[in-house]
């Protein structure tokens, strides 16, 4: 994956767009989730809907179509509410979507906005019941003396009707906002954290959960950072790590003590003096975290950089990327419109080769972690033609010597920012959410990033 055209990923690509030009906030995707198989993508929006498509099977006839993502199921999840005793508006965005693993014919997922998680089940229906004793076609209930005499109902196909239906709602735990949700290996437990505490969950029981984390200081004064996401270790159901504001990783083991405030292991980077500025601490807080698939190594992003840590080496990251290098001359003005404060997410391939974040003017970067080759593409409407091949993009700093289609740094479009990023499971396939639109590119040629 370089710089040169060659050596670029092919990655096909469809655009999920809505029907009209103009972007409502309620259109802004805020989460993209696949499931485990990949066969399902779930985003969620800050109008408090989850958009589920499903992956076309794979059709001899259109060799192409295999990949395609269709819309499967739309449903609210969350409406607005509003706390009456804080007077405060709780907004319906969904800030993350988790599936758990698929044991039956049904799906569950969890979503959740600021306050309240939810388990949604998603199945499928594609026959009824017919033939009734009791009941005539309408469902209404029959005159007994009418009934002379009895049949055995029976099943008939009919359309397939996909139904979403809520199972467990998780509410009044959190007195801040909450940042994220993991799913326990354990398949029975799920953590929920928030800018202080981090709960633990039964996935049965929803009038109570333990506080696993609270690192709220007695005086608030004193509050030096904040929790900014917290996920399970993919094997060990007693691991989980969250992230702060100040760039630290915190493993924590739960057969240590039932309250973890004391860690098990530390993640942090020493700071170089010399490089100290006003933005330091606002640009080293860590917007996401990630186990690689193996659990051997955690993937974090802060705001210029992503970086690999290894779970055996607390004193530095193993591998440092950087994102956007070319920003750093222009934090004053990032810090003034508040972009400086966006929180960028990452995401592992498959194999846990190379990894994916995105930046701004809707481009994204992937990173190979074996060659060290990066990549910049872009998700935009120019390129949303099926099968449209993705070409490398590249951002010269100012004052720099350019090159032909090479964009400058002042040109960038700040607005267009891809935060939410996800990659299938297994395959070569990725979501893209930038706005209000999705993009799904799949690498059909070569296998060079996997």
């Amino acid at each position: 994956m370089g710089e040169d055209t060659d050596a670029t990923p092919t990655l096909n690509h469809r655009g999920f767009l809505p029907d009209h030009n103009y972007v409502t906030e309620a259109d802004i995707i805020s989460t993209v989730e696949f499931n485990h198989t990949g066969e399902l993508l779930a985003t969620g929006d800050k109008g408090g809907r989850v958009v589920i498509f499903q992956r076309e099977p794979e059709s001899k006839t259109e060799p192409f179509s295999q990949g395609e993502y269709n819309v499967y199921s739309t449903f609210q999840s969350h409406e607005p509410e509003f706390d009456y005793l804080k007077s405060l508006e709780i907004e319906e965005k969904i800030n993350k979507i988790r599936w758990l693993p698929q044991q039956n014919a049904a799906h569950f997922l969890l979503s959740t906005n600021d306050k309240t998680i939810k388990l949604w089940k998603v199945s499928e229906r594609d026959k009824r019941p017919e033939g009734y004793n009791l009941k005539d076609e309408e469902g209404r209930i029959k005159d007994i003396s009418t009934v002379t005499s009895l049949q055995v109902p029976v099943l008939k196909p009919m359309d397939l009707m996909v139904e979403v239906s809520p199972r467990r709602v998780f509410a009044n735990a959190h007195t801040y906002h909450v940042n994220s949700i993991s799913v326990n290996s354990d398949y029975e437990t799920y953590m929920s954290a928030d800018d202080l505490r981090i709960n633990l969950w039964h996935l049965d029981i929803t009038d109570r959960s333990f506080n696993i984390v609270d690192i709220k200081p007695a005086n608030m004064e004193d509050l030096t950072e904040v929790i900014t996401a917290a996920e399970f270790h993919p094997h060990h159901c007693n691991l989980f790590v969250y992230s702060s504001s100040k760039g630290t990783l915190r493993l924590c083991d739960m057969r240590e003590s039932a309250l973890c405030d004391k860690h098990s292991k530390l993640f942090e980077e020493p700071e170089d003096p010399s490089a100290r500025s006003f933005f330091s601490e606002i640009i080293s807080s860590v917007s996401d975290v990630k186990f690689s698939h193996s659990g051997r190594y955690l993937l974090t992003r802060d705001y210029l950089t992503a970086k690999v840590w290894d779970l055996n080496m607390e004193s530095k990251p193993l591998e440092t990327y950087q994102v956007h290098d070319y920003l750093r001359s222009k934090l004053c003005s990032l810090y003034e419109n508040d972009c400086i404060f966006d929180k960028f997410e990452c995401a592992w391939n498959g194999s846990d080769s190379v990894i994916m974040t995105g930046a701004y003017n809707n481009f994204f970067r992937m990173f190979d972690r074996n060659t060290k080759r990066d990549v910049t593409l872009e998700a935009s409407r120019e390129s949303s033609k099926p099968r449209a091949v993705l070409k490398p993009r590249r951002v010269c700093a100012a004052g720099g010597k350019r090159r032909k289609d090479d964009i400058s740094v002042d040109s960038l479009d700040f607005t267009k920012k891809i935060l939410h990023t996800a990659w299938h499971p297994t395959e070569n396939i990725i979501a893209i959410a930038a706005t209000n639109n999705l993009y799904i590119f799949q690498d059909k040629l070569n296998s060079e990033m996997h």
